[in-house]
């Protein structure tokens, strides 16, 4: 998906106001799966990864001192975890998120993000 296609998907996700599950557990930024979700709530609606095959960077990008949890974190294209995530949508209320499994050596955990236009941005393609 484009940062524009994200931007759209955002728009409208941000115009949901009815109450769902889905939005127990705030997820402004990176969280692991909330207990309380239901994984089959969410529909894969599409993708930021361009190349499964390919050895992707695990640089981030925070240009504004922020952290990979933090809400106002950038969802940088290209950059991690954005290059590992897949977006999806909320079958009851219809929000958008973005998901990812973060595979550790000894763990694997899913995350959340919800999606939001503030959070998108144009960055530079990692080195």
């Amino acid at each position: 998906m484009t940062r524009d296609e994200l931007a759209k998907l955002a728009a409208q996700s941000e115009a949901v106001t009815a109450s769902c599950d889905c939005v127990a557990t705030p997820a402004e930024g990176w969280i692991s799966y909330p207990a309380t979700l239901d994984p089959q709530q969410l529909a894969a609606i599409g993708t930021l990864v361009v190349d499964a095959y390919a050895d992707t960077t695990f640089a981030e990008y925070h240009p504004a001192g922020t952290r990979y949890d933090s809400a106002d974190a950038p969802v940088a294209l290209g950059w991690y975890p954005y290059n590992r995530a897949e977006v999806a949508r909320c079958r009851k209320c219809g929000r958008v998120y973005l998901q990812y499994v973060e595979a550790g050596g000894y763990f694997v955990d899913r995350r959340i993000r919800a999606l939001r236009a503030a959070t998108l941005v144009d960055a530079p393609a990692p080195d």
